[in-house]
């Protein structure tokens, strides 16, 4: 019953019975012709042979040698119009032709197909002759067996009857080939999508998906098969990364919450004084924010991903909304004797978001700042270029290796820190940065050479003049 229900055995069957059907009616159409071609040729075999006797009889009207005629197989009469008899052929003295008493046309020629017993079947022509003088109007009745075409057309059917079952069989077999071959990758297809729904439950980090050879790109199913291997690879590596995400959000989110829980089993195990409750409070109150920011993060990020993060429009100026950025991580900067270098002396008129903004120029800041070492210089500068706005933050840090660049916008994604000797993660600041950058219609560059630093561009459009701000 699942063989008679698959897919397979449905094509192969409609494939049989539409070209069955087509070659049946192409055999009828055939046998249909060359019956009535050799019909066609025993009527011109018939006035062949009855052309001589026509010709003497209308010669001589009373020449009376019909009825010495005794030829095998060839039967010859002159009847009257009304079907009366008046010569025959010997071989026809037993038992006239089956001809009927209906009255004859004398007009025209005229062909039948009689049934005539043990003589079989006969084809016979009704030829007018010329009537004699004083009499009426004569009709030659001229009958040949039909034995040789008969055998023909008997031929041709028995070939028919042979070839058709056989032209079903060779289409049912060449269908199923085919079809089998066409749907080869589609139960491939099926058997990967089984082994993938298995492995995406199993526990350990193996690949999903493993890419199908497809032996015919061009075709419908070769393309299916391709969109399977691109969008597989895709949710393999998709997994990939959410594994790895959550991975390293449970790292991240791991040590405030030990720090917390240490400090407040400590707190708890005996009487403080003031001092030092409060001094363990503030380490709390600043694992809290760590935490709160964290959280804060992956919403914003998980808003991101869903198409969902919500910008304002609302007119403002972007170099204000830097330069008060800047402002808020200057006492930072002071604390390592780095010195902000500001280039926002051209007013830029925006529609957008004034707290994604400020949290986007501010993730570029603090990393700056983080990453630079004591007495050095951040540079930062707005301008504008055609119809698009180009933010630069511009350190003097450690810099990013070439293999690591394309990967710092990855969550918690962790660069080897050779001074340090250790990991270091880059948390979700540039995530963050990347997905309200995007939600804004722009792109960031970046450019960072090993001991000489960084820089990051920001590449924003510029409304349209008139542009309005809406919320």
């Amino acid at each position: 019953m699942i063989y008679v229900r698959s897919l397979r055995f449905r094509m192969m069957l409609l494939f049989s019975i539409v070209v069955g059907s087509l070659m049946a009616v192409s055999y009828l159409g055939f046998y249909a012709l060359l019956a009535r071609e050799v019909r066609a040729q025993v009527d011109r075999q018939l006035l062949e042979a009855a052309g001589p006797v026509v010709a003497d009889l209308n010669s001589d009207p009373t020449d009376e040698d019909v009825s010495q005629f005794n030829l095998p197989d060839e039967y010859f009469e002159i009847l009257e119009p009304s079907g009366r008899v008046l010569q025959q052929s010997r071989n026809l003295r037993t038992r006239p032709l089956s001809i009927g008493v209906q009255p004859l046309d004398s007009s025209r020629i005229a062909f039948r197909t009689l049934e005539d017993g043990d003589r079989g079947r006969l084809r016979l022509a009704l030829v007018p002759l010329v009537p004699r003088p004083g009499s009426g109007v004569r009709i030659l009745a001229f009958a040949l067996s039909t034995r040789d075409a008969d055998l023909v057309l008997g031929r041709f059917r028995r070939l028919v009857l042979v070839l058709l079952p056989f032209s079903l069989l060779v289409t049912a077999l060449v269908s199923t080939w085919y079809v089998g071959r066409s749907l080869r990758p589609i139960a491939e297809l099926t058997r990967r999508a089984v082994d993938t729904t298995e492995r995406v439950g199993s526990p350990g980090r193996q690949a999903l998906w493993t890419p199908l050879t497809v032996s015919n790109p061009p075709d419908e199913v070769g393309l299916l098969a391709e969109t399977f291997n691109r969008l597989f690879v895709r949710v393999d590596s998709a997994l990939g990364q959410l594994r790895q995400f959550v991975s390293d959000a449970s790292h991240e989110l791991r040590t405030p919450l030990s720090i917390l829980q240490g400090e407040t089993e400590l707190l708890l195990a005996e009487p403080r004084s003031i001092d030092q409750y409060q001094k363990t409070l503030g380490l709390i109150d600043e694992e809290l924010k760590k935490l709160s920011r964290i959280v804060e993060g992956l919403f914003t990020l998980s808003m991101a991903d869903a198409g969902q993060l919500r910008l304002a429009r609302d007119p403002l100026y972007l170099n204000e909304v830097l330069e008060e950025a800047c402002e808020r991580i200057s006492a930072r900067a002071r604390a390592k004797n780095i010195d902000i270098e500001r280039a926002l002396a051209q007013e830029v008129a925006y529609l957008g978001d004034e707290t994604f903004l400020r949290q986007l120029f501010l993730i570029f800041l603090e990393n700056s700042v983080k990453y630079s070492p004591p007495h050095t210089c951040v540079r930062v500068e707005v301008r504008t270029v055609d119809s698009r706005v180009r933010i630069s933050f511009e350190d003097q840090g450690t810099g990013i290796s070439k293999e690591h660049l394309p990967r710092i916008f990855e969550r918690f994604y962790r660069v080897a820190n050779p001074e340090a000797g250790e990991a270091q993660s880059g948390g979700l600041g540039l995530a963050i940065a990347q997905a309200i950058i995007r939600s804004m219609g722009g792109s960031i560059d970046s450019e960072s050479t090993l001991g000489r630093g960084s820089v990051f561009t920001l590449n924003l459009p510029l409304p349209p003049p008139g542009a309005s701000g809406t919320s």
